[in-house]
């Protein structure tokens, strides 16, 4: 295989990088994914000699999607995960369309080929009792635990992946009238309401909390603005915010039943179970389809037989 050949290859996919950026706006973590998943696919079509995406069938694609599958490691496990080869099946179906639009094949052979089916999860809600443990998990009034506790509190009040919270400056907050701009996934810009516990929390924090972590090195940069200052004065990372999150769990017992977003699958349960509209949660959530709300609905067994002893007329008759 010739260097001008690679060199192809190398530049469709470059110019499907800067697609996704500009006209896209994927954020930097869905880049690398997608960058991921396609240089890999890139390697499978170079070994098998194909060149140029007319030389792409729907054979190929499908062929690309099995070998995923029975790709083992060393012990013999699979290499990959469902949702992961649903996920890189994916970035494969965007990039044959983005072929197809700019006008490089007919029509995208990607286009019928199925993902393999990755079974939808209910997210792994704490119980109302368990979040009031995790928020009172953190004592004490240094600077550190009232940055925290203000975490813990907003997480849970406003629903925020653990990206938009340690991405908010201190202009993105309005504690008069409890709402937060957020930046959440593709750069879109929400507002959400925090309520009065957590604007008392946080107005605490950067009142009393957080002029002890700044630095006078850091006041000029972009994250000398930060909300959520780490111990050097720096924007506090997700790793380490998810540190917090984790760090109070382990000292209530809850460390098992965390993840990074343990706070924000509990706000949307619980938000739901008091009467939430679905509509409004999917507004508050920042979700593009109203399908990736709707995971939230799902009931267990248990709620669905207490929902309707209490509901239904003939539920208890004798």
């Amino acid at each position: 295989m010739t260097t001008a050949t690679r060199d192809r290859i190398g530049r469709l996919l470059d110019e499907y990088d800067s697609w996704l950026a500009v006209e896209r706006g994927l954020a930097p973590n869905s880049l690398s994914a997608y960058r991921r998943d396609l240089r890999r696919y890139a390697a499978y079509l170079r070994a098998r000699d194909i060149t140029d995406p007319r030389g792409v069938d729907e054979g190929v694609v499908v062929a690309y999607v099995n070998t995923l599958e029975q790709a083992r490691d060393d012990d013999g496990n699979a290499r990959f995960a469902r949702a992961s080869i649903a996920r890189a099946l994916v970035a494969v179906r965007s990039f044959h369309r983005f072929c197809v639009d700019e006008g490089l094949v007919a029509t995208d052979p990607s286009e019928e080929v199925g993902a393999p089916r990755v079974p939808q999860g209910i997210p792994k809600a704490l119980t109302e009792p368990e979040v009031e443990a995790l928020l009172g998990a953190v004592t004490g009034d240094g600077p550190r635990a009232l940055r925290d506790r203000a975490i813990l509190e907003t997480l849970y009040a406003a629903g925020l992946r653990i990206s938009e919270l340690v991405g908010l400056d201190r202009e993105d907050v309005d504690l008069v009238g409890g709402l937060l701009r957020v930046l959440g996934k593709g750069s879109k810009e929400r507002i959400v309401p925090i309520g009065r516990t957590a604007r008392a929390v946080v107005e605490s924090y950067l009142t009393a909390g957080r002029p002890d972590l700044e630095r006078p090195r850091v006041r000029t940069r972009a994250d000398g603005e930060a909300v959520f200052l780490n111990a050097r004065g720096g924007r506090l990372t997700r790793q380490g915010c998810w540190k917090i999150v984790r760090d109070a769990g382990e000292r209530v017992g809850l460390a098992s039943r965390l993840s990074p977003h343990v706070l924000r699958h509990s706000c949307a349960t619980h938000m739901l179970e008091h009467g939430a509209d679905i509509r409004v949660l999917q507004e508050l959530l920042g979700h593009a389809s109203l399908s990736t709300t709707q995971v939230y609905t799902k009931v267990s067994p248990e709620r669905l037989r207490a929902v309707y002893d209490r509901a239904h007329p003939r539920a208890r008759a004798t």
